[in-house]
Order: C-alpha cells, then sequence, then structure tokens
C-alpha cells in the first residue's frame, strides 16, 4: 500500500503534501528535520491520509493536491487543527 499524506505546521500555519509507504515513519523523518523542505517548519502532524494500491495512483494523488486545484481541494475539504 501506498499513501499520500497531509501534514500540517500549527505553528507556521503550513502545509505539506507527500506520499509514503510508511507515514509513521515518514512523519518521523519530517519533524527530525531529515527533509529539507520541511525542516524550517517543524512541528508537523498529520492531518489526513488517503491509501493507494499503487505507487502510481499515489502519485498522481500527491501531484493534484499540490496543484492549484489540489490546493483549493484542502481548503474546502480539511479542518484545520486550532488550539
Amino acid at each position: 500500500m501506498y499513501y499520500v499524506y497531509i501534514l500540517y505546521s500549527k505553528e507556521f500555519e503550513r502545509m505539506y503534501v507527500g506520499m509514503s509507504k510508511d507515514c509513521t515513519k515518514r512523519l518521523k523523518e519530517h519533524n527530525s528535520g531529515k527533509t529539507q523542505s520541511t525542516k524550517a517548519y517543524i512541528p508537523w502532524e498529520i492531518i489526513h491520509t488517503e491509501e493507494y494500491l499503487t505507487r502510481k495512483e499515489a502519485r498522481e494523488r500527491e501531484k493534484y493536491l499540490k496543484s492549484a486545484a489540489g490546493r483549493r481541494w484542502r481548503k474546502i475539504n480539511l479542518i484545520l487543527p486550532h488550539d
């Protein structure tokens, strides 16, 4: 299985979309600063996941969620955590 996940940084009000076979392990990598594109916005939390059978399907969904249409989808469909 492959997962598309959306992370949220409350402190910086930022989202990040990614793909992995193990979301828990990947979140730890993001929060440990191992990922260049996300280390400036630590801490992250997973706010959304989707499951796919193939890497190709997951990659297509990840690309969509990173597009302008996908950003609109995220804005409409996701409830962001707050204090």
